[in-house]
């Protein structure tokens, strides 16, 4: 048994082995999931920029950060004055990694990065080296409420940046401005639609492939017009 950092008792996990055969020819196929990090204890091993990057990325997420590594970048150091993660100026030490939800290694020590990756008891993943990790993190387009997550398993972090550069231009921040109206009118439908297939049908239509092409060409301001003037939300608007 180890504890998170609610101290709530959570049965220690039997990790898959790392990169589940990657380097050896062996193909891996992976479990796509969102994590949800509010509160969990996560290690960055490593202070340079791309720890940097991860440790952004984490604070979104709202993660229970700590940093070990003897240097870090101005802007890790910010954040730390912040009180926004603990720091921890040194190299790493065996049982750094103990009561943790998972663990990035980011630093530029092969021996260091193996190590990590050996006496790690939880999800970890080595930055750049898919063998090391028994999960990896993928290409990310971020839109507001919208998250789209691009991989190629390992096999190419290329590829999937030109894919993910390729899908931002499809999905621009118009999206994310039309995800909070939903939020906002699902939420009413929710309370003001009592017949379940009725209010099934409005939000479908609200997601519907001619919404996504109108959003595209002629923006959101046009795209909230055409819902205001709907009778359904017309409706929903009447009864709050």
């Amino acid at each position: 048994m180890y504890k998170t950092a609610n101290m709530r008792p959570i049965p220690t996990l039997t990790l898959p082995p790392r990169g589940g055969g990657r380097g050896e020819g062996e193909a891996t196929s992976y479990y796509p999931a969102f994590l949800n990090l509010r509160g969990k204890r996560v290690v960055v091993v490593g202070g340079g920029r791309v720890a940097e990057r991860k440790i952004l990325a984490l604070l979104k997420a709202g993660a229970n950060i700590t940093v070990i590594s003897p240097e870090i970048t101005k802007r890790i150091a910010r954040e730390k004055l912040r009180g926004s993660l603990k720091h921890i100026p040194r190299q790493y030490r065996k049982g750094d990694v103990k009561n943790t939800f998972f663990v990035i290694v980011a630093t530029d020590s092969e021996e260091i990065n193996k190590k990590v990756s050996e006496e790690t008891p939880c999800l970890v993943n080595v930055v750049d080296t898919p063998f090391l990790c028994n999960f990896i993190v993928p290409s990310v387009i971020q839109r507001g409420l919208l998250t789209i997550a691009i991989s190629t398993g390992g096999v190419s972090p290329a590829l999937s940046k030109s894919v993910r550069q390729e899908l931002e231009k499809l999905y621009e921040s118009e999206f994310a401005k039309y995800l909070r109206l939903l939020e906002k009118i699902r939420r009413d439908a929710m309370e003001g639609i009592h017949d379940k297939k009725q209010r099934t049908k409005f939000l479908k239509g609200l997601a519907s492939q001619e919404m996504v092409k109108m959003l595209r060409q002629k923006g959101y301001a046009e795209v909230a017009k055409k819902i205001a003037r709907s009778k359904v939300h017309k409706s929903l608007i009447a009864h709050k």
